[in-house]
């Protein structure tokens, strides 16, 4: 882990950040106190959205016979 100043991080964000990328910590300091820290993602986590949704359970009929049913009325 290394650290840099606020400067610095302005002044070469684009290499600090290939950095982080390639699994490298970043403290950011300003006044030399730690007021941030770069680092990569702990995980890949995919989106709800592209996860697979329960699947809920429904007793009797197929809803599809249902509905069919109900429009033909």
């Amino acid at each position: 882990m290394r650290a840099v100043t606020s400067t610095e991080l302005r002044q070469n964000v684009f290499s600090l950040l290939s950095d982080v990328e390639n699994g490298e910590r970043v403290l950011v300091t300003r006044h030399g106190r730690v007021v941030a820290e770069l680092s990569p993602p702990a995980r890949s986590v995919e989106p709800a959205w592209k996860r697979a949704g329960p699947r809920l359970p429904i007793a009797g009929a197929a809803v599809s016979a249902a509905i069919l049913r109900e429009r033909s009325r």
